[in-house]
């Protein structure tokens, strides 16, 4: 096993960020960076490439990320200033892997002649030999003791808030800090959709995310479902979202919502509404394009929603939000700040089939089969109470 060491490559510290921050490249006009995965990935990567784009303010950055990623940075204003798809790749980007189309990859990627190459996904096993093949003059990423050394390496340790780690790398590419966070903004043809569709609604609006890409994340549908019944009963509009594969889940919380919450789930503020009742909650998952998310999640009063991509996104738009996290994943992913954003944590620490021991996560465990949530004992009561919270201040004003 080898030695979490820092790697500075030669270079001399000049100052410090999250971590060292080492001397500028020279003539840097070409950056890539590497960062697959979803919305949450991405939003962690981009305090990192907004520090990159102000250290390098004359260089193009092309982000070499999903199909998901493309689609939304071309309907928000961002700092990246182009995508390039990500093919299959082991440990990169899951699928399966064609040889030919990654050799073409890597041929059409060495002839941009990039300056610099910065690794921001993950522990670098995978990610710091695909890098590496891109050919560049320069590169810098984190990297776990059996992963290959770039130019300059960030000791890469599990338990690291993700967009803190990627400041970090960002440092040893000569890039301090600007932001601690991601910011975005929709573009404005999205804001203004948003205004004509809120238009003459002065109900405060409550966005529900119930998905989650990991099962174990999601907090139960019926503890959504009790909070959408206590804000509809407390004259919000609550619109539940989601994508294609979550039509059926949002759809579930609809119907709890309206109807009445089986026995034992919990309903927050003890809300019941007769069975002629219509609270106004509505599912609009699998309807909006990720533009048009964009516009509604930056336009609404307060989000709630597991650990997930639209709750990175809303968090970024400057949205309110209050998240139900895992408390190894929020070490990973909470917001830093208390103000506009609320978290309430599951403390499982085993597996409660198997008895393993969750906290042993990373490239160094094996994730055991069940799917049991580790957030199920976050109380509803108390995540609406926070939803009063949040909106009790001055209001928002949508599509800014």
């Amino acid at each position: 096993m080898g030695h979490l060491n820092a790697d500075f490559g030669g270079a001399h510290m000049t100052g410090y960020g999250v971590g060292p921050v080492l001397e500028e490249f020279s003539e840097v006009a070409r950056i890539a960076v590497l960062r697959g995965g979803g919305l949450g990935d991405l939003m962690y990567a981009f305090p990192a490439v907004s520090a990159l784009k102000a250290a390098y303010p004359e260089s193009g950055v092309t982000l070499l990320g999903t199909p998901i990623h493309a689609e939304l940075l071309a309907q928000v204003e961002s700092p990246v200033d182009e995508t390039v798809i990500l093919p299959f790749a082991e440990g990169v980007r899951p699928g399966a892997v064609d040889q030919e189309k990654l050799d073409e990859f890597f041929a059409a990627m060495r002839a941009r002649n990039f300056d610099l190459a910065v690794q921001l996904h993950g522990g670098g096993r995978y990610s710091n030999p695909f890098l590496l093949r891109l050919g560049a003059q320069h590169t810098v990423g984190a990297g776990t003791p059996d992963a290959a050394r770039l130019e300059r390496t960030v000791p890469y340790v599990y338990y690291q808030h993700e967009p803190l780690r990627a400041l970090e790398v960002a440092g040893y590419a000569g890039a301090p800090p600007v932001d601690l966070e991601a910011r975005l903004r929709p573009r404005p043809e999205f804001e203004r959709q948003l205004a004509v569709s809120l238009a003459g609604d002065t109900r405060k609006v409550l966005v529900i995310h119930p998905g989650a890409t990991d099962p174990r994340r999601r907090w139960p549908a019926e503890r959504f479902a009790a909070v959408a019944r206590s804000a509809a009963d407390d004259g919000f509009r609550v619109l539940v979202v989601g994508d294609q594969s979550e039509r059926e889940l949002a759809e579930t919380v609809v119907e709890l919502a309206v109807g009445r919450v089986p026995a034992g789930t919990g309903t927050a503020r003890g809300s019941r509404f007769a069975d002629d009742d219509a609270p106004q909650v509505a599912s609009l998952a699998g309807k909006l394009s990720l533009g048009e998310l964009a516009g509604l999640l930056a336009g609404c009063s307060v989000v709630v929603a597991n650990d997930s991509g639209p709750r990175h996104v809303a968090q970024a738009l400057g949205t309110p939000t209050v998240g139900i996290f895992w408390a190894g994943n929020a070490m990973h992913a909470a917001p830093l700040g208390r103000s506009l954003h609320r978290i309430h944590l599951g403390w499982a620490t085993h597996c409660p089939v198997c008895g393993i021991d969750i906290t042993q996560v990373g490239w160094t465990a094996p994730r055991c089969r069940h799917d049991v949530s580790s957030v199920e004992a976050v109380s509803a009561d108390a995540v609406y109470e926070d939803v009063l919270q949040l909106t009790a201040m001055t209001p928002r004003p949508r599509g800014r």
